[in-house]
C-alpha cells in the first residue's frame, strides 16, 4: 500500500493535486487506517495516472470524470470536441499575442496602420503630443464606425498635411492644449475659419459623403473635441462669430 505522497511521486502530481482530485470527486477518497494515514493501491494509481495524462492533454477537469467512464465512441467523438476547443483556444492567442505585440508600435493597436502613420507624420511635424492623443481619440472612433472608409479618408487627410495652414492649425491647437491664451484661440479661429473660407470656394465642403448623413454619430465627434479639453467649445463659439457651426459636418452659419 501507499501513501499518499508515495502516490502522488509515482504518478508523477504533487500532493496538492491528489487532493484536489479527492475534493473534485474525481478520485476516491480511501477510509484512513487504525494510524489515521490514507492508504492507496495500485488501482488508485492506475486513476491517477489517467487523471493526470487527460489533464495535461487540456481535458478540462469538469469533463475528466465522465471521459474516464466513457465508452470508446463516447470517449472519441469528446476528443474531437476537446480538440476543436483547443483549436479556438490556440488561435485566440495568437491573435492576442499580435496585438500585444503592437502595443510597442505606439498607436498601432488602437488605429488601423494607416492612421498611426498619420498620427507619427503628425508629431514629425512638431505637433503636440497631447493635440496627436485628441486626433488618435477621433481615429478610434470613426474607425469602428467605418472601417471600410478609413482608406479613402486617410489618403485624403495626407494630401492636406501638404497645406502649411493646416500644418500650423495643428500646431496651434496643440499649443492651446498645453496652456493657450485666448488670443491663441482667437488666432486659431481666424485661421481656421480662412481655411474653410477656401475649402468652400473650392466646393470641398459639398457633403456628399453618406457618413455625414450619421447625426448622432457626427454629434458624437463633435462632442469628443470639448470633451477632450475645455477650449474646444470656446473655439466653436469663436468658429460660430466667423460664420461657421460644426466640427466634424463643418456649415456656413444660417443667414450668413
Amino acid at each position: 500500500m501507499l501513501t499518499i505522497g508515495q502516490l502522488a511521486a509515482y504518478a508523477g502530481v504533487t500532493v496538492r493535486a491528489v487532493r484536489h482530485y479527492h475534493q473534485v470527486g474525481l478520485l476516491p477518497e480511501p477510509q484512513r487506517d487504525a494510524s489515521g494515514y490514507r492508504s492507496y493501491g495500485a488501482t488508485d494509481a492506475v486513476a491517477l495516472i489517467k487523471i493526470r495524462t487527460l489533464a495535461e492533454a487540456g481535458v478540462p477537469l469538469s469533463q475528466v470524470g465522465d471521459l474516464l467512464e466513457a465508452d470508446e465512441t463516447t470517449f472519441a467523438a469528446a476528443i474531437r470536441e476537446i480538440d476543436g476547443n483547443l483549436r479556438r483556444e490556440i488561435a485566440r492567442l495568437r491573435t492576442n499575442r499580435k496585438q500585444i505585440a503592437q502595443l510597442s508600435s505606439g498607436d498601432g493597436l488602437l488605429v488601423p496602420p494607416e492612421v498611426a502613420a498619420y498620427l507619427d507624420r503628425l508629431r514629425e511635424l512638431g505637433v503636440s503630443e497631447r493635440m496627436v492623443e485628441g486626433e488618435r481619440d477621433g481615429w478610434i472612433l470613426i474607425a469602428a464606425r467605418w472601417p471600410d472608409r478609413i482608406g479613402p479618408w486617410m489618403a485624403d487627410k495626407w494630401t492636406q498635411l501638404e497645406d502649411p495652414k493646416l500644418v500650423r492649425l495643428y500646431r496651434l491647437l496643440g499649443e492651446l492644449m498645453e496652456a493657450g491664451s485666448e488670443d491663441q484661440l482667437e488666432e486659431a479661429a481666424d485661421l481656421l475659419a480662412e481655411m474653410l473660407e477656401q475649402a468652400h470656394a473650392r466646393g470641398e465642403l459639398d457633403h456628399e459623403d453618406e457618413a455625414l448623413d450619421d447625426q448622432p454619430f457626427v454629434d458624437l465627434l463633435d462632442g469628443l473635441a470639448v470633451e477632450f479639453d475645455p477650449r474646444g467649445k470656446r473655439l466653436l463659439e469663436l468658429l460660430h462669430e466667423r460664420g461657421w457651426t460644426g466640427w466634424t459636418k463643418v456649415e456656413r452659419v444660417s443667414g450668413r
